[in-house]
């Protein structure tokens, strides 16, 4: 059963930074691809960023690149989300997901098999 463990949100003025955590646990996670999405109120929820367990290798939303950097400790089985310079647009409930046996990262939401219960992150002007 595999389980996403999302932490680190909370409130911060504009241009701080935050560091969101998801833990995940329950298989091996060589040959999948972990994403961050995000839902504001009233709105679908987008894609931030995604990265391969395997390689490291990296995508993220043109609304974000630049400010937010995905990373991942194999040891840990943990992927986080460095989130600086950040606006009040991006404000929103984030949510960790994963991809299984995928072979490219994929922005669309239901290419994801797995997701964790959503961390709130809310930036103040």
């Amino acid at each position: 059963q595999v389980r996403l463990v999302e932490s680190g949100g909370g409130s911060v003025q504009a241009g701080g930074s935050l560091r969101l955590s998801c833990a995940a646990s329950g298989r091996t996670f060589s040959s999948f691809i972990m994403g961050w999405f995000r839902q504001a109120p009233g709105k679908e929820r987008d894609f931030v960023a995604a990265i391969t367990w395997s390689s490291g290798r990296t995508y993220y939303a043109d609304s974000v690149k630049g400010r937010f950097t995905i990373s991942r400790d194999n040891a840990k089985n943990t992927v986080y989300l460095q989130m600086n310079s950040l606006k009040p647009e991006d404000t929103a409930v984030y949510y960790c997901a994963a991809d299984r046996d995928a072979a490219w990262i994929s922005v669309v939401r239901d290419e994801y098999d797995y997701w964790g219960q959503g961390t709130q992150v809310t930036v103040s002007s």
